[in-house]
Order: C-alpha cells, then sequence, then structure tokens
C-alpha cells in the first residue's frame, strides 16, 4: 500500500503529512461495509461532499481569472462542464487514480476501478484530502492544472479534438516515428504555472507551444505540427 500512496503523491506533487487522510479519500463504502457493517464511517463519501464544494470554488475562481470579459451563463456552463462526472472521470483515468483505490471484493470484480461515477467521487474526495492535509493552495495548483487548463466548452454537438492522437495515426500512416513530447520549460507561481511543451516528429518536424497544463501545451503543439504536414502535403 505503501508504494502505491507514494507513486499517487507523486502524481500529486505532494507528500501527505497524514497518511490517512490519503487513504481515506481512497476508500469506497465497500470496502468498509466487507470488513465490518457496523464500523464507523471510514469511507470516502464525506470527503466526497467536502471535496465537491471545494472543487465548485476553485473552478469558479480560475475561470473568473482567465475570462474577466465572460457574462456569468457562460461560466456558468464552463464550470458545470468541468466539474461534472464525465470530465471528472477523464482526470481521473488521467491520474490512473482506479489503481489506487481501495475496493471490496465485489466491487472490484465489477470493474469498479474503471466506473466513471466511482472515479469521479474518488477525485472529489482525493481534493478534500489535499485540502486537509495541506489547506488551499496545493488543491489550487492541483485544481488549475488537472481540472480546469484552458477552460473551453465544445461547440454545442462537438467533441474536443484530441491532436496528440491525431498526431499519433497520421506518423504512423506516414511511416514516421511516434512524436516526442518534452516540457521545455515552466514559468509562473505553483497556482497559476505555464508550461512550454515541444514535439518532434521524425527529423523535419518541430513545433512549441504554451499553456497552463502540460495537457494543454502538448495539444497545441500537436497541433500545429498537423498544420504543418497538411501544407506540407498541398
Amino acid at each position: 500500500m505503501s508504494a502505491h500512496l507514494e507513486t499517487l503523491e507523486e502524481v500529486l506533487g505532494h507528500p501527505f503529512k497524514n497518511r490517512e487522510l490519503l487513504e481515506r479519500s481512497l476508500t469506497h463504502k465497500s470496502r468498509v461495509y466487507e470488513k465490518n457493517a457496523e464500523a464507523a464511517a471510514t469511507d470516502n463519501e464525506q470527503f466526497e461532499f467536502l471535496g465537491d464544494a471545494i472543487l465548485g470554488f476553485l473552478v469558479s475562481e480560475a475561470l473568473v481569472a482567465q475570462h474577466p470579459a465572460f457574462p456569468e451563463g457562460r461560466l456558468s456552463k464552463l464550470k458545470a462542464h468541468l466539474v461534472s462526472a464525465s470530465h471528472l472521470h477523464q482526470v481521473a483515468l488521467r491520474l490512473d487514480l482506479g489503481h489506487h483505490l481501495l475496493l471490496g471484493r465485489g466491487e472490484e470484480m465489477s470493474g469498479g476501478r474503471e466506473k466513471k461515477a466511482l472515479l469521479a467521487n474518488a477525485l472529489e474526495a482525493l481534493i478534500a484530502a489535499l485540502y486537509l492535509d495541506a489547506g488551499m493552495e496545493p488543491v489550487r495548483s492541483f485544481v488549475v492544472q488537472h481540472i480546469v487548463g484552458e477552460a473551453h466548452l465544445p461547440e454545442e454537438g462537438a467533441q474536443l479534438t484530441d491532436h496528440k492522437s491525431a498526431l499519433q495515426e497520421m506518423a504512423q500512416a506516414l511511416k514516421l516515428p511516434q512524436p516526442r513530447y518534452s516540457i521545455v520549460e515552466e514559468r509562473g507561481p505553483e497556482h497559476a504555472k505555464t508550461f512550454l511543451v515541444e514535439v518532434r516528429l521524425g527529423k523535419d518536424w518541430v513545433s512549441r507551444a504554451e499553456g497552463l497544463s502540460k495537457k494543454s501545451a502538448g495539444q497545441k503543439a500537436a497541433q500545429q505540427i498537423l498544420q504543418q504536414l497538411a501544407d506540407w502535403g498541398r
């Protein structure tokens, strides 16, 4: 268990002073009830409640800072997207959060480590644990980097384009090596960092882009390479 916790702490960028908080945030109620149905609550449901409130505040704060000219209605739509179970599920998958969960046997057998609601709830519980262990600043940094990023709603009825996947497929089609991504620079305070990411495709294609998260910067850089390839093919 300790090794798993250390791996997650590295992803979070925060070593917990109180490991019990982190462990509780990962403990599904099925694990507790399986051991002792009469035991006092030691699962992550209360943490979900607290984490949901913290997340809503920090997302609102970040959106107002990012988009000072947006009307309230547009900010509300963005917030609803960012705190939705679907979006939190995707974030949890990128963090490999399911690998660290403590589940009961039945939940384990039914694929609980990949369930949307379970992972979204666990992510909220993790936010609460981080807050209780270290206060608001580390949580703010985590939420801005991993959940908010550069917040944009997809066009109605459309999906967000995954330029990195598209570039990977293009490389395969052109029989080129797989794209290589590297972080060139990190700037700014912990709660408002910007990242400069470079992508190289073979010997001839290279691009750099900035973003408020490594993911968004990588997506922008990949999009630029795709555009270069499109221009080259004309």
